[in-house]
């Protein structure tokens, strides 16, 4: 064979065009980021980042300088204005560098493709798009990339400060310029107008490239159809023929059929304004050019690079004799463009909506329609990824008055579908390769076989390669699924790609022009290869929308904000996680270093959009939490009274008329519902949030750059910090007044709130008794995770600051009778109702609320009250020392005993502290009776064996062992002989004293017994003091006085037996001794004949008998011994009658 005659084989079409083709994404990617943001690398839109040589006031005037010379170098005369270059040589030399051969690569890329336009020009290539698929689509993708590489450089406003400050300091350091720099600096001149350029360029290679545009005729107008022509033509349906629903879906031009519109436009555009001659000869031509002219007003370059069809064009052709009948069509087009072309895409997407839809809805039912009907769910992906882009691309660069055929509110919906479809084929993968399998051994095989056999003339080579593709697909098995083998059939899609080459060049000996049943045939076997081993390529080919990155960021956050706001459009929000996914997508081998960004910018962006709709989630279950609260108070108690007293008053009420009040509605009457049409603000909520939740709850999990995200997590933790604030909140504690909500008002709140929480587990996946374990148990420590106070710090605080507090105000006082705490008459009314928040059911509500644990902080805070008050009662001890010491001894001497009293100091003072003490344990003893209560429903076996535990416990045991018993039944609410929280509390403060005291005087425990035992003396000898006082009368009805000294019994029997546990003394002897001294000083004001001393003599003498009821440790055997039972009975006689006397 002749030298003369080129051989296909060796021209590497193939090779070539699928290299160059990838390597030209990879230029533009650099090219792009040179021009967006100044460096090479980083995608960061920020205008700052430029080279600094370039915004260097030093070397402003050296830039200007270079700028108006280049690409001509002149460094002789010009010394001066590049004396600070000579400087910076180096740097400048180190920095630019990657920026310089960006260009150069660039230059070379633009070599290598002119060489290869060349070659098939040389080798007549024949293109069809509907015959040699791969050959036509990568030959116009080629014309395509190559022209918007040249179209973004010439963009690039510093490439000539870029180019000639690097050569002049090369020049500088090596004595001579680059060697690239010639060319490269005549490149950048001769694109300084791109398109012009590229037009004289592309003459000889115009004959190919317009037989390759012209083979669009018979796809590019099917696809670029009217809503109205898709919805008769019924497509994308799979249940309009339900005959045909199994039989697989078939088309001469497989390929073609998911081929992006975009591209096509490209191709169209591009390609005829290169070789716009055949616009003028050839009809064909002269129709796709309009039809593509007047689908869009801006095509996209690369990424958010758009390219203005119209002006460019008439640009162009205006100075080309003879076209004004071209330039006429282009500004008809424009127009028709501009008020057809918004309302006919958004009809398009109107009607995808719907079909995908459909589509996602029967697949999801029956995913064995995936293989037949595969072809269909990529058409369906690629039309709706052209429709968003086209909608993207619009909505940022409109020429027109009225934007509203660029807002789509509904958006999210096809976005949501897309997903849902892409998510089956990745379910239902090995479903599609059983199917296609199967179809490429027994169907395809054969009759690519048949067709083989029925060629005239078949040359050795061509005969192997598709003797290889018979046998590849007829060695297919579906046992080859079952076992997991990966398939990979790349060699034979690129053998088919080298044969297409092969017999489409002129006097090939066998053509694939006079042959094109085979090469239609062959398109769908690729097709069918696909879905075997590439569908997560054929997922990214047809429905990549990576493009929302960083490109269209502002657009992408806008549609998210629309769909949250829209409650119909809410359920669809997960889409916008979901396209973070693809972001990755977009980036290129050959500029890794955006790789960073992008990644990290996809993970901010998916963690916003969960956040914000975890954010809208808790916001809609709080408003319902809000609503129910409202409700739920409805239903309190004290709402009743009203309705009662009208119903007492209801004749009276009748007298006055119309005027009257109007009748208040009782709760429950929003349940009643007139007609299906009321919807009430509960019901918006509830809608809202079931679509909101269907979103969360749509993935369990999403991966993003490595990364994982669980959208329902975001929801658990939002709802975890709402319900904390919210339970605070709902206290409404106000630390100026003092006020607080009442136990039960915050229980019947808390637990509407906790109702509607556990109602979001029928719509999202969650586990909500995590969230209120978490919640709940923070709430009964003294701060939250966050530092924040709780209600168990509030309440604490709150009864011990104002409620008790009042108390020893003698404002209040606690009633045995009633059990709680009441207000006493007062010139100063108090702001709240004491009762209210010390009943019986206030405390168990708070019992609920704090839970043991919280009840525990109480106790512990109340038993600290009480030790500051035992530490201010040993100093008084103390002060009165020797006098006790000797009382102690003279109880049987009244005449001494009531000399050493008079020496006595501060009687009162010790008397009203123990009375504080005593009403500090009474609502301890509330407090803890009530946890018992609430306990015992929760737990009953539990404290039942707690109580059995503490019943039994030998009289011998260690007081140690006793002691942890003790505590065990005091955190179940039991009352026990010894206050384990006291003897702690009191234990505390005596080792803190001793290291106070250390210095000053070393205190012995003997010292320490001594003090506790005259302690007992003290309140026993000054008990009666207390018969003068006027508040010392004792009240039957409410068993116990109104200046709370009834609570001395409580603090006498809990202070003995803390304190002589501590000095392990015998409580019950401290005990006797305590009785005895108070019976002797008791019956000492019997004999008194002064009214004023003995006045409430009979209500005094009664706390014997309640000290001895208080205690375990004595029996009223003892007391009849010291103190005649004769009295106490005459005593109650006594205060009884003085009651009703008072009464009456």
């Amino acid at each position: 064979m002749s030298r003369g005659v080129i051989q296909p084989s060796q021209q590497k079409l193939a090779e070539k065009l699928t290299i160059l083709n990838d390597r030209g994404i990879g230029m533009l990617t650099r090219v792009y980021n040179i021009k967006k943001q100044g460096q090479v690398w980083k995608a960061c839109g920020d205008p700052k980042a430029k080279p600094s040589y370039l915004v260097d006031k030093n070397l402003e005037s050296a830039v200007k300088f270079i700028v108006r010379k280049f690409p001509a170098v002149e460094t002789r005369n010009n010394n001066q204005q590049l004396a600070q270059l000579q400087k910076e040589k180096s740097e400048i030399l180190k920095n630019l560098a990657l920026y310089y051969f960006t260009f150069v690569d660039v230059m070379e890329f633009k070599d290598h493709v002119c060489e290869l336009l060349n070659t098939i020009d040389a080798c007549q290539v024949f293109f069809d798009i509907t015959v040699n698929f791969d050959l036509t689509k990568n030959y116009l993708d080629l014309v395509v990339t190559y022209t918007t590489l040249m179209t973004i450089l010439s963009r690039i406003e510093e490439r000539k400060a870029i180019i000639g400050l690097y050569n002049y300091a090369h020049e500088m350091t090596h004595g001579a310029s680059d060697r690239e720099y010639p060319r490269l600096g005549q490149m950048i001149v001769d694109y300084e107008n791109p398109l012009k350029k590229l037009m004289e360029e592309f003459v000889p290679h115009g004959k190919s490239l317009s037989d390759a545009l012209i083979s669009l005729q018979m796809v590019y107008p099917r696809r670029n159809l009217s809503a109205d022509q898709w919805r008769n033509a019924q497509l994308l349906s799979l249940i309009s023929a339900p005959s045909t629903m199994l039989n697989p879906a078939q088309s001469d031009t497989m390929p073609c059929e998911y081929l992006s519109l975009d591209a096509m436009e490209k191709w169209i555009v591009f390609g005829f304004i290169l070789c716009h001659a055949v616009l003028n000869s050839d009809a064909a031509a002269l129709s796709l050019w309009k039809l593509a002219l007047q689908s869009s007003t801006c095509l996209c370059l690369f990424r958010d690079e758009v390219f203005h069809i119209h002006k460019a064009a008439e640009d162009l052709f205006v100075n080309i004799r003879g076209y004004n009948k071209r330039i006429n069509d282009i500004r008809e087009c424009k127009e028709q463009a501009l008020s057809h072309a918004g309302s006919m895409h958004r009809e398009r997407r109107k009607f995808l909506r719907s079909a995908l839809k459909e589509l996602a809805t029967v697949l999801a039912d029956q995913p064995g329609l995936l293989g037949p009907k595969a072809l269909f769910v990529f058409m369906a992906l690629s039309f709706a990824r052209d429709e968003i882009i086209w909608l993207l691309r619009h909505a940022d660069n409109i020429q027109k008055k009225s934007t509203d055929d660029f807002i789509d509110k509904h958006i999210a919906e096809l976005i949501f579908y897309m997903e849902e479809l892409r998510a089956h084929v990745r379910k239902y993968g090995p479903v599609m390769q059983r199917y296609y399998v199967q179809y490429l051994s027994g169907f395809d095989a054969v009759v690519l076989n048949e067709l083989v056999q029925n060629l005239s003339v078949c040359p050795e080579d061509e005969s192997i390669i598709m003797s290889s593709f018979v046998n590849t697909m007829t060695s297919l098995s579906v046992k080859q699924v079952e076992d997991g083998e990966v398939f990979d059939f790349r060699g034979l899609r690129l053998d088919w790609f080298r044969l297409q080459a092969y017999t489409s060049v002129s006097k090939a000996s066998l053509g694939i022009a006079d042959h094109k049943e085979l090469g239609k045939m062959m398109n769908t076997i690729i097709f069918h290869t696909k879905m075997v081993d590439s569908l997560v390529e054929m997922l990214v080919e047809t429905s990549d929308l990576s493009i929302f990155c960083s490109f269209y960021s502002r657009a992408f956050e806008k549609m998210f904000q629309q769909c949250l706001e829209l409650p119909s459009q809410s359920r669809h929000s997960i889409c916008f996680p979901l396209l973070c996914t693809h972001f990755m997508s977009c980036t290129h081998e050959l500029c890794p270093e955006e790789r960073h960004h992008i990644g990290d910018r996809s993970l901010s962006l998916c963690n916003m959009f969960l956040d914000e709709m975890a954010k809208q989630a808790r916001n809609l279950i709080t408003d319902i939490c809000t609503e129910q609260c409202t409700l739920s108070d409805q239903l309190l108690p004290k709402h009743c009274a009203k309705t009662i007293s009208q119903a007492v008053n209801k004749k009276s009420k009748k007298a006055t008329g119309k005027k009257g009040e109007p009748e208040r509605e009782k709760p429950g009457v929003e349940s009643m519902r007139k007609n299906r049409l009321l919807v009430t603000n509960l019901d918006k909520l509830h809608t809202a949030l079931s679509e909101l939740c269907f979103s969360i709850n749509y993935v369990p999990n999403l991966a993003v750059w490595e990364h994982t995200f669980t959208p329902r997590e975001y929801l658990t933790s939002h709802l975890e910090i709402r319900f904390t604030k919210s339970i605070v909140g709902m206290t409404m504690y106000n630390q100026a007044t003092q006020e607080i909500a009442k136990p039960s008002e915050l229980l019947t709140s808390v637990r509407a709130y906790m109702t509607v929480l556990q109602s979001i587990e029928n719509y999202v996946t969650i586990d909500i008794t995590r969230v209120f374990n978490n919640v709940l148990l923070q709430q009964t420590q003294h701060l939250d995770s966050h530092g924040e106070p709780t209600i168990t710090s509030l309440y604490t605080n709150w009864y011990l600051e104002t409620l008790l507090r009042q108390v020893s105000n003698g404002h209040i006082a606690y009633f045995p009778a009633m059990k709680a705490f009441v207000n006493l008459p007062t010139e100063n009314e108090l702001t709240f109702n004491a009762e209210e928040y010390s009943d019986i059911s206030e405390m168990r509500s708070l019992s609920e609320l704090l839970g043991p644990y919280g009840m525990k902080f109480l106790s512990e805070s109340l038993m600290w009250h009480i030790s500051s008050q035992v530490a201010e009662l040993k100093k008084l001890v103390v002060e009165n020392m020797e006098v006790l010491t000797q009382m102690r001894t003279s109880f049987d001497k009244p005449e001494h005993m009531a000399a050493l009293f008079k020496k006595l100091t501060s009687v009162d003072s010790v008397l009203k502290r123990m009375t504080i003490i005593g009403v500090i344990l009474s609502f301890r003893s509330l407090a803890q009776e009530a946890l018992r209560d609430v306990l015992s429903c929760h737990i009953p076996f539990l404290v039942s064996s707690v109580e059995d535990f503490k019943d039994h416990i030998p009289r011998e045991t260690d007081m140690k062992v006793a002691m942890n018993v003790y505590e065990l039944s005091s955190a179940a609410g039991l009352p026990c002989e010894i206050d384990p929280a006291l003897v702690v509390a009191l234990s505390s403060q005596k080792s803190g004293e001793a290291q106070t005291h250390a210095l000053k005087k070393n205190i012995s425990p003997e010292e320490e017994y001594k003090i506790a035992c005259l302690l007992m003396v003290f309140v026993a000898v000054s008990l009666p003091t207390l018969a003068s006082n006027v508040m010392s009368q004792y009240s039957p009805a409410i068993e116990g006085h109104c200046n709370n000294i009834h609570c001395l019994a409580k603090a006498i029997n809990q202070i003995a037996a803390a304190l002589f546990t501590i000095h392990k003394g015998s409580i019950e002897d401290r005990l006797k001794e305590f009785l005895a001294l108070a019976s002797s000083s008791l019956l000492k004001i019997g004999q008194e004949t002064d009214k004023m001393t003995t006045r409430n003599r009979e209500s005094v003498y009664l706390l014997l008998d309640m000290i001895v009821q208080e205690s375990p440790f004595l029996t009223m055997d003892l007391l009849e011994s010291c103190f005649p039972y004769v009295l106490l009975r005459n005593a109650y006689h006594a205060v009884y009658k003085q009651s009703i006397s008072a009464n009456a």
